[in-house]
């Protein structure tokens, strides 16, 4: 009898659970959504304030820092309390900031408060959600669940800068209300989402303080290109290694990097997030010298590539279960160094064929991020997926920053501004060709990385005990 109704509690508990699926990808939306939509409105802020560049930067870094440190907190959260509770948390803080930002639209400090406040909040979406997929779904809805929210956040960065401009030119003030129907999603959480006791376990706040520096520091380094912030960074993360290998309860359990599998699909990640980030910096450049196109015409050309990924992030999902993680990583990361590998060599020639390159170029991403997450949460132990993901996505999102940097302080010096490529002979092609083939065999080692490390076999789940 007991056994029962323990059985009917947890068939209701699972239909609850996916009445939540549309919810999820609704916040997750909403919280890509920031992530680009303020980028248009920069000059806007910049002139209303009497702002230089670096001044009015601290809109989207300070952003980006509370985001960056924000999402292994909620992961390491994650794993002691509720996820329910987390995920209304992070979305009350996240519409408060965007109210604050929009009654303190006069006072630049309050801003750059209201910007934090965003992006602390917006931090606990991505970062729960992974978990909510990896703890509360079946491997073959994962597979399918990852797929779509590929679609989501591709479409999402993609009509963001759109949206933006829209509502900026009203004022830009006007951007902050942009994520409040994002509280809609509230009362659904409250009800489909299951209760969980509270697990053993605090926050390390001094890992949490470390972590954060580390952060910060990077991204600082990468917007500001100041080499002071380079060597505190690099500081604090040796203390922050050194501090989790001495505290009684680390903000991280060091195991988790002693896998090998991880370790390998954290930087996978980076290399992969890293690179596609700097194609879409080092793109418009390029088109916009070599070909003499505006701004309408270059998002003419790299508009296709985006929506593709929309169609095929949820292709990618269904893939992912019928054909196992490994062949779907196999065939992004082809499709993205071919891309690569056409986009460096046509330099100088039609320009819709650096347009259909980048169609290749967004599918090949779209598979990649869709496999590569369902690996690693394969990978990892129940009792460590909240901080394991929140690791994975916090070093995918700081990649992009820092991996452009690079890419943009090689161009200002004009490092690749030699004949190399075997194929170009415009001298103006040099650079943007040598430098997306050296991208294409950063690929191309990530790829030898990926089958040196996760070998053919698709991974095993972890050991619960590990």
């Amino acid at each position: 009898m007991l056994d029962a109704e323990r059985n009917s509690n947890t068939a209701a508990e699972t239909s609850d659970i996916k009445k939540s699926v549309l919810w999820i990808y609704y916040v997750l939306f909403f919280a890509v959504l920031n992530e680009s939509v303020f980028n248009v409105s920069t000059p806007s802020i910049a002139d209303q304030f009497g702002l230089d560049e670096s001044g009015v930067s601290w809109v989207v870094t300070i952003f980006f820092i509370l985001i960056g440190l924000g999402m292994p907190v909620f992961g390491k959260l994650s794993d002691i309390f509720s996820v329910k509770t987390l995920i209304i948390i992070g979305i009350v803080l996240y519409s408060f900031g965007s109210v604050l930002g929009f009654v303190l639209q006069n006072w630049f400090p309050g801003v750059i408060i209201a910007r934090a406040f965003q992006g602390a909040g917006c931090a606990a979406i991505p970062a729960l959600v992974f978990v909510m997929v990896a703890r509360f779904f079946s491997a073959e809805e994962r597979g399918k669940m990852f797929g779509i929210i590929t679609s989501t956040v591709s479409f999402a960065v993609g009509i963001g800068p759109v949206l933006g401009g829209y509502f900026a030119s009203f004022h830009w003030s006007y951007l902050f209300l942009v994520p409040l129907p994002i509280l809609a999603a509230i009362p659904f959480f409250q009800k489909y989402l299951p209760k969980e006791q509270r697990r053993d376990g605090r926050l390390d706040i001094v890992g949490t303080a470390l972590l954060g520096i580390v952060v910060s520091m990077l991204v600082m380094f990468t917007t500001e290109e100041n080499w002071f912030y380079l060597p505190v960074a690099l500081l604090a993360l040796v203390l922050f290694i050194v501090h989790i290998r001495r505290a009684r309860e680390p903000f991280v359990d060091p195991a988790l990097f002693v896998n090998s599998l991880y370790r390998s699909g954290i930087i996978i990640g980076f290399l992969i997030f890293g690179t596609v980030m700097s194609i879409m910096f080092v793109l418009p450049l390029m088109l916009s010298k070599m070909y003499g196109l505006n701004t309408e015409q270059i998002g003419l050309i790299m508009f296709p590539g985006a929506f593709s990924a929309v169609i095929f992030g949820k292709i990618a999902g269904n893939l992912t279960v019928k054909r196992g993680s490994h062949f779907v990583i196999y065939l992004g990361l082809a499709l993205l160094a071919v891309s690569l590998l056409l986009q460096s060599s046509s330099i100088g020639l039609w320009v819709w064929y650096i347009g259909i390159a980048l169609i290749m170029m967004y599918i090949g991403f779209s598979f990649m991020q869709t496999a590569l997450a369902e690996s690693v949460t394969q990978i990892l132990p129940g009792h460590q997926i909240g901080v394991g993901m929140g690791f994975f996505n916090m070093i995918s999102t700081i990649s992009g920053a820092v991996v452009t940097a690079l890419v943009a302080k090689a161009m200002e010096q004009e490092l690749f501004a030699f004949r190399f490529h075997p194929v170009l002979t415009d001298a103006r092609a040099f650079m943007y060709g040598n430098l997306i083939l050296i991208l294409c065999l950063i690929v191309l080692a990530t790829g030898l990385l990926y089958f040196i490390t996760f070998g053919k076999r698709a991974p095993q789940p972890a050991n619960e005990s590990a």
